[in-house]
């Protein structure tokens, strides 16, 4: 029989758990963002060139073809932000020889605890508290997905979420009130944090810089970015470059709750 010539080797099972790893963190790398989404329509557009060549449709399988011969090049600036993260992560959370072992189990988890409902209540009081005393605050929201790329913007932090601290972050002799408060899983993860501004034009002459970084990050990330206004003390928050205003804390807690159920996808 065939199989009788198919030999493995210890060297082929670790070939098959390495190229298993990458692909698990490189998935977990842009799930949740929009770069997600892209990588779909590369493998789609990978398998129809396939389909195409296999039915010796000459023409069009040499167009496609050029397009894949650039694959790489095109890979690299699609995704740049993705890449870079996984090398910040590279360097820093899964270094080789730390503490002396590598830490299988560390490698492999998420190592983000389900968000409760004690914390969304505490992100959604004090966006409502500082409303009130018309604090201009800028909070993303990230349940699921990493965000150590944008933490490197600013103040790195690790603290539990509470009301208190979320207020004193945004009060305005405080030293980190500009920027985003950046919130990963159960953990205050960054803070004075520049996110990216959106570069669209479409929108109201009364949105200022906090508004446009709300949008733009949550065009780059599926984060939920909740902004609180300086100006009328309105509280809003960004969901896949759309911006919707919010009038009750319910309203802003069932956003939340419904965002960290969806998992980031």
């Amino acid at each position: 029989m065939i199989l009788a010539f198919i030999t493995v080797r210890l060297l082929d099972i670790l070939d098959i758990f390495l190229v298993a790893v990458l692909l698990y963190q490189s998935y977990r790398l842009i799930r949740g963002t929009v770069a997600m989404d892209i990588f779909i329509g590369i493998v789609s557009f990978y398998f129809l060139w396939r389909v195409v060549s296999s039915l010796h449709m000459e023409l069009l399988s040499n167009i496609l073809g050029q397009f894949i011969g650039v694959g790489v090049l095109v890979l690299v600036i699609v995704f740049q932000q993705e890449i870079r993260r996984f090398l910040l992560i590279l360097g820093t959370r899964y270094a080789v020889f730390r503490k002396q072992y590598v830490g299988f189990n560390k490698l492999l988890n998420n190592n983000v605890s389900l968000v409760t409902k004690s914390n969304i209540d505490a992100i959604v009081h004090a966006a409502f508290t500082m409303s009130k005393s018309q604090t201009g605050a800028l909070i993303v929201f990230s349940p699921h997905v990493d965000l150590t790329t944008y933490v490197q913007t600013g103040e790195s932090l690790d603290a539990a979420i509470s009301s208190t601290l979320l207020q004193t972050i945004f009060f305005k002799n405080s030293p980190l009130h500009d920027g985003a408060v950046l919130i990963f899983g159960n953990r205050i993860k960054g803070a004075k944090a520049v996110l990216p501004s959106t570069e669209r034009s479409d929108l109201p002459v009364d949105y200022g810089m906090r508004h446009r970084s709300a949008i733009g990050m949550s065009e780059e990330t599926k984060a939920i970015v909740i902004v609180v206004s300086e100006q009328t003390g309105n509280v809003s928050y960004c969901l896949n470059g759309q911006i919707y205003t919010i009038e009750t804390p319910e309203a802003l807690q069932k956003a939340l709750e419904t965002q960290t159920r969806k998992g980031g996808r």
